[in-house]
């Protein structure tokens, strides 16, 4: 899955997480946590969809937060996970899950950039932009918080993946999706760093 996709089920799937909790999540964190795995795309030595795509290596390094945050964390690890389970996982090119207890390669065969792959990013990209609009999360985008500025990391990797093209090159017909996400994650910077309080 591309950025667009991690970050739109990211979002979706903390959201679903979040709602019988009855508790507040933080958007750019969960943007931010929603691609993090994807971090080994940028380090030359790690084998892309490995050791950061691992549950349990993922979990080992929630359980501090679980400690301190107890039931709050759980949408944050949701939208940490969902980029293996979901987004990486029915992908032809898959995650090693279990690493480092094997370093088989799990995937369902879909391929990522075929008509299926694609559906796939932009109906969940489509999702939660509508979920975004229609529960006003939006809006908590726009206010003056320092954690705005954690939309930068989320920015860049979608830059990035959109210009460069770093070691995954993004569809065509996904650039919108990506490009929105950028504009909307832009914007909330440059309010935040252009707006004194």
């Amino acid at each position: 899955m591309f950025a667009v996709g991690h970050i739109s089920l990211g979002y979706l799937i903390a959201k679903i997480v979040q709602k019988p909790l009855k508790t507040r999540i933080n958007l750019p964190l969960i943007f931010l946590l929603s691609i993090i795995p994807d971090v080994d795309l940028l380090i030359p030595t790690l084998e892309h969809r490995g050791i950061t795509h691992s549950l349990l290596v993922l979990t080992i390094a929630f359980v501090p937060f679980f400690a301190i945050y107890r039931k709050n964390s759980l949408p944050y690890f949701a939208a940490l996970i969902q980029h293996s389970i979901i987004g990486d996982l029915p992908t032809n090119g898959g995650a090693q899950m279990l690493w480092p207890l094997t370093d088989h390669v799990y995937g369902l065969g879909i391929e990522q950039y075929g008509i299926h792959g694609i559906a796939l990013e932009l109906a969940s990209f489509l999702l939660a932009l509508a979920v975004l609009v229609a529960t006003n999360d939006w809006r908590t985008l726009f206010q003056h918080k320092i954690s705005n500025l954690l939309l930068v990391i989320p920015s860049g990797v979608i830059l990035v993946s959109m210009v460069i093209g770093v070691r995954v090159t993004v569809p065509r017909v996904l650039l919108i999706p990506h490009m929105v996400l950028l504009a909307i994650f832009a914007a909330s910077i440059f309010k935040l760093v252009l707006t004194k309080k």
